[in-house]
């Protein structure tokens, strides 16, 4: 689902100005709530912003922004007594990233203990910003999605709208029916009941085997904390898939590519959002947006992966039967490098 080169101005597709007309009606309806009106100009998340209003540091038009107030794109809105440019929400700009991260990276825009973000490598925007689908932590490996549109994003991350989370992982310890069973039945955790609406075994033995488990929601590290509930460990973990878009195998840890019409559709649809078209990028802006991409992972990929482990959604290759009775008549034990 990565896009294809726009570069070309070819004929209009059908159905275009549909798409288009229908996103223009969405931002014709009049005033909205501030939340989500600046949430969409990416300035910040609802959360976020929210919290601005309540603590009294957000303002429109000279006053305090209050709960449930509502608001245009030609009102004037000033954050710490600075003015905020939320031009970008007068029109629905929805592109979409799907980026492999690798361990090391965390999910945040900038890290006060100066980590690499995951925001580190993605091409730069001139008047939007790449808003991120969800969190991984700092030691999850996989699929993180980025949008300009906030309404998108916000759709997408809410328990409401249902979308699932599919992870591959490997546990440490003895797995049998009766836990398959808890984990998908509910487990009670600090936060609340908690469940996996899927589970399958995916290869391995003994105490180190491998599972697909999937998730309606995104609270912090669900999958680590379900598992540890039953007394087995966690040692790796990759998110996999998120609603209708995969991981394609041929992105690599520290790469990202961006979805297509279809892939930006398929995500729209599952919120029930209208389609909207992908702006169209001028051959020199294609041009940069490929050297950025082709990019090597820099540095701080290479600060990540050394002397860690690299995940795999495969189950773990069992030892050949000739290795094993090679070992088991070596004089001396060899040394373990499984680097675990």
């Amino acid at each position: 689902m990565a896009a294809s080169s726009p570069g070309k101005q070819g004929p209009e597709k059908p159905g275009s100005r549909t798409r288009a007309s229908q996103g223009d009606k969405a931002l014709s309806a009049g005033p909205e709530r501030i939340q989500k009106l600046l949430a969409r100009a990416g300035v910040g998340s609802r959360r976020e912003i929210e919290g601005w209003m309540e603590s009294g540091r957000l303002q429109v038009n000279g006053q305090p922004a209050e709960p449930g107030q509502k608001a245009t794109t030609d009102d004037r809105f000033e954050l710490d007594g600075k003015q905020l440019d939320v031009s970008a929400a007068a029109q629905v700009v929805r592109r979409v990233l799907i980026y492999n991260k690798p361990e090391g990276e965390v999910t945040t825009r900038k890290d006060p203990e100066g980590r690499p973000t995951v925001f580190d490598r993605l091409p730069r925007l001139k008047d939007q910003r790449w808003i991120a689908i969800g969190r991984l932590d700092i030691n999850t490996t996989g699929l993180v999605l980025f949008t300009t549109d906030g309404e998108l994003a916000n759709r997408l991350m809410h328990p409401s709208s249902q979308i699932d989370r599919e992870y591959a992982v490997r546990v440490f310890g003895e797995v049998d029916d009766a836990m398959q069973q808890r984990l998908l039945e509910g487990v009670l955790l600090d936060d609340g009941m908690a469940k996996f609406s899927d589970l399958a075994p995916a290869g391995g033995s003994g105490i180190n085997q491998w599972f697909h488990v999937t998730l309606m929601e995104g609270r912090n590290r669900e999958v680590r904390r379900l598992w540890e509930s039953q007394g087995v460990r966690v040692s790796r973990l990759k998110r996999v898939r998120y609603g209708p878009i995969f991981l394609p195998s041929r992105l690599t840890l520290g790469k990202w590519e961006e979805l297509d019409q279809k892939g930006v559709d398929a995500l729209s649809k599952a919120v029930g959002l209208s389609a909207v078209d992908i702006p169209q990028k001028t051959p020199g802006e294609q041009a940069a947006h490929d050297r950025r991409r082709r990019k090597s992972p820099g540095k701080s990929l290479q600060r990540a992966r050394k002397g860690t482990w690299q995940v795999s959604d495969a189950a773990p290759a069992k030892p050949k039967r000739d290795d094993r009775k090679a070992r088991s008549g070596a004089k001396k034990p060899a040394r373990n490098n499984r680097g675990e």
